[in-house]
This record gives structure tokens, C-alpha cells and sequence, in this order.
């Protein structure tokens, strides 16, 4: 059985609006990840990694001197303590909903334990470099809007699953999220300018010897000395993966369109591939423009749909 109409809608109305702010969080979160990483500074790219070169020196660099950054993190505050008083609301409502709808209960108190994860993770390492905490900041994000994102979704009639179009869709889901990973190491490792494209990229792993140890989110990014740019020439390796794992993601959610389309959902199918297209767009963009912020925090907002349309479709 499932919750009273009228609650439950209340819930999907909550869980929207959930959904709409944890996606301005990533939004915020984003630029804040992607300023720190250097990208958008100026003059560009001779500036690129003028902040870590600084660290690495010694010496004391205040992001908040930054207008436009401090700006940020006090958005970024006001949005999650709000994003987490509606996690708390939803788990108390599905929680509380007679009858019990365990699946939806289990998914509001996941939400509720994604958003205390992410407010402990940002007092504990608020001035980290490790690519591990900007990946945990990222997935954690994504997960939240998934999760408020399939809360808000209507209710299935019992008799809809499993579907062969679920389980893609939980396929693609993972895929895009090492995607989403991948593209998070790129920027929190400063490897954006490690090569120039997709075979520049596998030939530079090549010649290091696919060092893979430098996938290792828990290794601080250091400044190569000997040359000027890139940052970190060893994220060639992150770097191909990424393109090279666009492909892969890309045909999952192709075939997670074409079975939506064959079972009449045609609203749904249209939307992955239009939000595909425009993705891909973006990433050709970020190649040929030199990797400027907009077009990074293009592609990061296009991801975080893309995984909400899919978690959607699970």
C-alpha cells in the first residue's frame, strides 16, 4: 500500500524543492571547486596554479579576498543548512506516512545521512587539498540530488518493475558517476592543461608509463618545477580516461533512451538525449576554448541532470 495521496504529494512537493536547491549547490560548490583548482583566473592560462605555486612556497592565500568567492561560500552555507532542514522534513514525513513505504523512508533517511556526511566533511577539511575531499564534496552532492531528484518522481504502480530500462538506467547511472568522479579528480589534481586532446592524452600516459598511482585521490597535487604549465603533467592520465570513458557513458545512456522510447516514455527518452547532446557539446567546448570556467561549470550542472534524469528513471 502506499502513503494518502495528499501526504505523499505534500512529500514530492518538498522533495522538488529539495532537489532544486542541492542543485544550486552544485552549482556554487562547482565554481568554488573550479576557482580553487585555478581555473577563471586572470590572465589565463599564464595564471594557472598561481594559488597552489603560493602554498607550496609558503606562503598564506585567502580565497575570501575574493569578492566573488567569499560571496560564494556564504551562498553555499545558507543553501545547504536550508537543503538539510527539507532532508529532515522528508525523512520525518516518510517516516511517520501510515502506512510505511519503507523504500521511499530508506531513501529520505539516506538523504538525510548524505547531507550530515557533507556539513562534518566541510568543518573537518575546510582548507584540504586532497582531491579525496573535493570528490567526496562532488559525489555527495550528486547523490543528495538524485535522491531528492527520484523522491519527487510519482509513485510506480507495482506491476512496473524490474524493467529492462531500469536496470540500464542504474548501469548508466554508475557509469556517468565515474565519469562525474574522473572529471573531479581532472580539475582537484590540476590537470586541466595536462594535454591538449583525447590522443595527445593517451600518448602522454603512454610515455609516463600509465602511472597509475597518480589516480590516487588521496596524494596532494604537487607543482611540476621544471615547467611552467601544466600544473600536474601526470593528470594525462585522468584526463584519457575521462574522454575515453565518455564514449562508453554515452552509449548506456542511448540504450537507456531507445528503451524508454519503446515503452512509450518518450518525454523521459527525449530529455537524456537532449541533455547528452548538450553535454557533449560542453566537453568539445572545454577542449577547443582552452578550458574556460563556464564552459567546466557547464559541463558539472549537465552532469548533475543527467545523473538526476537517470536515478529518475531506476
Amino acid at each position: 500500500m502506499n502513503p494518502p495521496s495528499a501526504s505523499l504529494n505534500v512529500l514530492r512537493r518538498i522533495a522538488m524543492l529539495c532537489a532544486l536547491l542541492v542543485l544550486l549547490i552544485a552549482g556554487v560548490s562547482a565554481f568554488l571547486r573550479l576557482s580553487k583548482a585555478g581555473l577563471g583566473c586572470e590572465p589565463w592560462p599564464s595564471c594557472f596554479g598561481e594559488a597552489l605555486r603560493a602554498l607550496q612556497r609558503g606562503a598564506a592565500v585567502d580565497d575570501n579576498a575574493v569578492q566573488t568567492v567569499a560571496l560564494a561560500r556564504l551562498a553555499h552555507r545558507l543553501l545547504a543548512s536550508t537543503a538539510l532542514v527539507l532532508a529532515l522534513l522528508l525523512a520525518l514525513g516518510h517516516c511517520t506516512a501510515k502506512p510505511l513505504h519503507k523504500g521511499r523512508a530508506a531513501l529520505a533517511l539516506g538523504l538525510v545521512a548524505t547531507a550530515l556526511f557533507l556539513a562534518g566533511l566541510g568543518l573537518l577539511t575546510a582548507n584540504s587539498r586532497l582531491p579525496a575531499v573535493a570528490l567526496g564534496n562532488l559525489l555527495g552532492g550528486f547523490a543528495m540530488l538524485a535522491v531528492s531528484w527520484r523522491l519527487a518522481a510519482p509513485e510506480r504502480p507495482g506491476d512496473a518493475a524490474p524493467r529492462a530500462a531500469a536496470l540500464w538506467a542504474l548501469v548508466a547511472c554508475g557509469l556517468v558517476v565515474i565519469q562525474v568522479a574522473l572529471g573531479g579528480l581532472v580539475s582537484a589534481s590540476h590537470a586541466s592543461l595536462s594535454c591538449a586532446d583525447s590522443l595527445d592524452c593517451l600518448r602522454q600516459a603512454a610515455r609516463q608509463g600509465w602511472p597509475w598511482p597518480t589516480l590516487n585521490p588521496w596524494r596532494e597535487p604537487a607543482y611540476d618545477v621544471a615547467s611552467a604549465l601544466p600544473i600536474n603533467p601526470a593528470g594525462a592520465l585522468a584526463q584519457a580516461l575521462h574522454r575515453v570513458g565518455a564514449i562508453v557513458a554515452s552509449l548506456a545512456v542511448l540504450v537507456v533512451a531507445w528503451l524508454l522510447h519503446r515503452q512509450a516514455q518518450r518525454r523521459a527518452a527525449a530529455t537524456l538525449v537532449l541533455l547528452l547532446s548538450l553535454q557533449l557539446a560542453a566537453g568539445l567546448w572545454l577542449v577547443s576554448g582552452g578550458v574556460p570556467l563556464a564552459g567546466a561549470l557547464l559541463h558539472n550542472l549537465l552532469a548533475a541532470l543527467m545523473v538526476a534524469a537517470l536515478a529518475r528513471s531506476i
